[in-house]
């Protein structure tokens, strides 16, 4: 019989865990009391609230009730991953839900929609200080998620879910080099989530070969990649012998397809970068399990 824990509430990280759920919950709760959230983009930032909300809950519920041993999944992982998430899709939520729907709204559904972005501001900061507060400090014994190249493998996978929605815009099936960058994009977030599903789920040890150095060759592997994408990209995007050099092609567009070809280099050179200091603290961290 599971034995309650009142402690795990009333802790720093317990704090902060409610707090984040208050945050996401009031956030969703006036955008759909508004009804001012149509399409993929509204879609997404619901989404985003109510899934966090409902993940932080059910983290509070079996800390709560001591059942931790009963979950499925190494809670030495499981929480910080979904925390570092969590304020992933927050932060997305806080930036998209006031681009496509405060700069037309007005009146009550404006303000309904300014105190949701603000509670989704607030809701990126808890889940923020969860993570600080559970990461691993250093010579502790934890998990993998908790060490710094676990936290970065949860941005990475993230940033190319962003990256397959502007990929999708900007188009790729014109020349072989794009596909190209698809599928470097493709490969390296499927072996990052599969990095995090092994070590939330302790699996780590199915692998044919030692975790720390299967890291450290996927964290090479990846920077390679990726370097490979920041030049090929550009050149067959902005090169006016590929496409499109500027943006004056755009007609006036609020947002075109050059826009989408920009936000994909960026952000290949922002995944590149996390990926380099990946494979930095990969090649430093002593990894110790307990």
């Amino acid at each position: 019989m599971a034995v309650g824990n009142l402690q795990a509430l009333r802790s720093p990280v317990g704090y902060a865990r409610a707090a984040a759920a208050i945050f996401a919950c009031v956030a969703f709760s006036l955008v759909v009391h508004s009804g001012w959230w149509a399409g993929r983009e509204g879609g997404w930032c619901v989404f985003a609230w109510v899934f966090c909300f409902v993940a932080t809950v059910l983290v509070l519920g079996v800390e709560l009730t001591g059942a931790q041993a009963r979950v499925p999944v190494s809670w030495r992982n499981g929480p910080i991953t979904l925390a570092a998430l969590a304020s992933l899709m927050c932060l997305s939520a806080s930036v998209i839900y006031p681009l496509y729907f405060l700069s037309g709204a007005g009146g009550e559904a404006y303000r309904y929609g300014v105190a949701a972005t603000v509670f989704s501001c607030l809701a990126t900061a808890a889940y923020g200080a969860e993570v600080s507060l559970t990461r691993a400090r250093p010579g502790e014994v934890t998990g993998y998620m908790a060490t710094t190249p676990g936290l970065l493998k949860v941005v990475e996978t993230f940033a190319a879910c962003v990256l397959f929605v502007f990929v999708d815009k900007a188009g790729y099936s014109h020349y072989g080099g794009l596909q190209w960058c698809l599928a470097v994009y493709c490969i390296c977030f499927i072996l990052s989530v599969a990095v995090v599903i092994l070590s939330v789920g302790e699996c780590t040890s199915w692998l044919p070969v030692p975790f720390d150095r299967f890291l450290g060759a996927y964290a090479l592997l990846a920077v390679l990649l990726y370097a490979s994408a920041l030049v090929v990209w550009p050149i067959f995007c902005f090169d006016r012998r590929y496409g499109n050099s500027s943006r004056s092609q755009c007609s006036g567009h609020y947002r075109c397809r050059w826009d989408a070809q920009v936000a994909v280099a960026v952000l290949t050179g922002f995944n590149f970068l996390v990926y380099l200091a990946d494979l930095v603290y990969s090649s430093r961290l002593i990894f110790i399990k307990a």
